[in-house]
């Protein structure tokens, strides 16, 4: 049993939710200091609303849930591809570490405690009913590849949707009174997209050659490496613009968050200064040393200015 969850645990990447969860959290602060300065009812004195124990173990629950069923669903869906590419052989399903049964209730049972979870946000009613068409993007990434190469794309929006997800769950009835309340949500959505999508570009030009020979849709695969890496590139300046807008949403933030700010542009710079069309030897430290950082760095700098 200890052995299985290990594999289920290894199968999703579990520790990979830090690339998502601290968007989500940042999310939840901003909406939590837009309250306060507003002063609204139910608002204690101190840095964190009354009641403000619930919401947060939602966004949780309903955060690594939902990450659970994806990543396991694409690992499913994937396994016959996997199967066949030298790369990634020797992960669980084709090398038959796992069952598909086991893996399939995995996805169920991770499926349905996202929905649930979203009853922590009652009387807040739009989590719950969102939950299934978030669900339905989530879990149809898995099937992207198989026909646009802007499967990149889908995958950041899946992630982008976790800090708006978080403001909605947190502020329904503000935004459902004025839809530019979800203004601040949005651009961190976006800014989170364009980062996820540059990065998984970066990532996927392991297997361009692969993906082209089996009629698999990527950007490398279709447009080529170095135009790929020079499209992250440009998905990555966007998303520094779009994080450099986030202060006139947000008046909490200043200087603290600023100077996170030049910490991500040059980790930025330095995860593309390890990657070249003619050496991709480097993309591992690329996209997992930088890229759990930056999450972190910024979710530390919005904290600081908002609490400190």
């Amino acid at each position: 049993m200890a052995a299985s969850l290990r594999s289920l645990l290894s199968l999703v990447r579990f520790s990979h939710t830090v690339f998502a969860m601290p968007f989500a959290l940042i999310s939840v602060i901003a909406a939590w200091s837009l309250d306060g300065a507003a002063g609204r009812e139910g608002v204690a004195s101190g840095p964190l609303p009354d009641g403000w124990l619930l919401p947060l173990v939602g966004v949780v629950v309903c955060m690594v849930a939902a990450r659970t069923a994806a990543m396991a669903f694409n690992r499913l869906v994937d396994r016959d591809i996997d199967a066949l590419n030298p790369r990634t052989a020797s992960r669980h399903l084709p090398a038959g570490e796992l069952s598909v049964a086991q893996v399939m209730a995995l996805v169920v049972s991770s499926s349905l405690l996202f929905v649930a979870g979203t009853l922590l946000f009652l009387p807040n009613w739009l989590p719950l009913v969102l939950s299934l068409p978030v669900l339905a993007w989530l879990l149809g990434y898995s099937y992207a590849k198989r026909f646009t190469m802007l499967a990149h794309v889908w995958l950041g929006a899946a992630l982008g949707m976790a800090p708006v997800a978080a403001w909605i769950a947190l502020r329904g009835q503000a935004v459902l009174a004025d839809p530019a309340d979800l203004l601040p949500s949005l651009l961190l959505g976006v800014a989170v997209m364009l980062w996820v999508a540059g990065f998984d570009m970066i990532y996927a030009c392991q297997d361009a050659a692969f993906d082209s020979q089996s009629g698999l849709h990527s950007i490398p695969a279709v447009l080529g490496v170095p135009r790929a890496l020079r499209l992250a590139t440009v998905f990555h300046v966007v998303t520094l613009l779009l994080l450099a807008a986030l202060p006139w949403t947000i008046p909490t933030l200043g200087a603290i968050y600023w100077m996170a700010l030049g910490i991500i542009a040059a980790l930025l710079i330095w995860e593309h200064s390890l990657v070249r069309p003619d050496d991709l030897s480097r993309v591992n430290a690329a996209f997992f040393s930088a890229n759990a950082i930056i999450g972190a760095v910024l979710l530390a700098a919005v904290g600081a200015d908002v609490w400190v």
